[in-house]
């Protein structure tokens, strides 16, 4: 979630290292050590400590994920012997990456807990802290490499940079069954949040996530025709777009 202008336009947008059998998963979502045949992971791990240390409005209890440590750090064990293979579906992959973008975002604040926001940690997107398979990863790659170019744009609303004006973090696991429904309900639950946008039919206050990858939103329509799949609100296509203030105060 970098607040980087430059540094985002610069990234490639769906342009390459696309797989042959599938162009909607680019090749950096899989390990060539991981065999074809190996079965989808189960996140039930992450699920209970979910459930247990975030609330449903989305704040965070990090006490309470510091004294599961070592419940966390079995689950991202896990995640590090289970690296998707191309025999998963496109949704069981996601839901990896997904779960494992969010599970690394609150290890990192307890690396570095206490702490009053994510920007206070030096590198915070860009530093490769984490394993998975054979390979070192970071936030930023798993979110601009592997998720941006998976052509679906509810994953920013699904992981979490563990600040206010991020999108909440969901208080289950992302599965391959359910994400469907998930991605849809987490899209309702940050467009129609009135702390996240302010929506009104002809003037609306959005998140910056709507400015930092508009293009994300952009490739069937405007932003406003984006929001207005999920907006309880109809939105005009000559509504005043303005943008919020990002609050990146840790969300505990």
């Amino acid at each position: 979630m970098k607040k980087y202008f430059l540094t985002l336009l610069l990234l490639p947008l769906l342009s390459c290292g696309k797989n042959k059998n599938n162009p909607e998963i680019p090749t950096s979502a899989y390990q060539t050590v991981v065999a074809a045949a190996a079965p989808t992971m189960n996140h039930a791990k992450w699920n209970v400590l979910l459930q247990k240390n975030v609330a449903k409005s989305g704040t965070v209890n990090y006490k309470g994920f510091q004294k599961d440590s070592k419940e966390l750090k079995l689950y991202l064990n896990e995640l590090s012997a289970n690296v998707p293979a191309k025999s998963w579906s496109k949704n069981a992959i996601l839901a990896y990456w997904i779960n494992a973008y969010n599970a690394y975002t609150v290890q990192l604040i307890l690396d570095n807990y206490p702490t009053k926001s994510i920007k206070d940690i030096s590198d915070p997107w860009g530093k490769k802290f984490f394993s998975l398979g054979n390979k070192k990863y970071s936030l930023e790659e798993i979110e601009h490499e592997i998720l941006r170019k998976m052509d679906e744009p509810r994953i920013h609303f699904a992981i979490n940079c563990a600040s206010f004006s991020c999108p909440n973090l969901r208080n289950e696991a992302y599965t391959e069954a359910k994400l469907e429904q998930q991605l849809t309900a987490a899209a309702k639950s940050f467009i129609n949040d009135k702390t996240k946008n302010s929506i009104t039919t002809n003037k609306i206050e959005i998140s910056k996530i709507f400015d930092w990858f508009s293009g994300d939103f952009k490739k069937k329509g405007s932003v406003i025709d984006y929001l207005n799949q999920y907006s309880t609100v109809k939105i005009s296509s000559k509504a005043k777009v303005n943008y919020k203030d990002y609050n990146w105060s840790l969300n505990e």
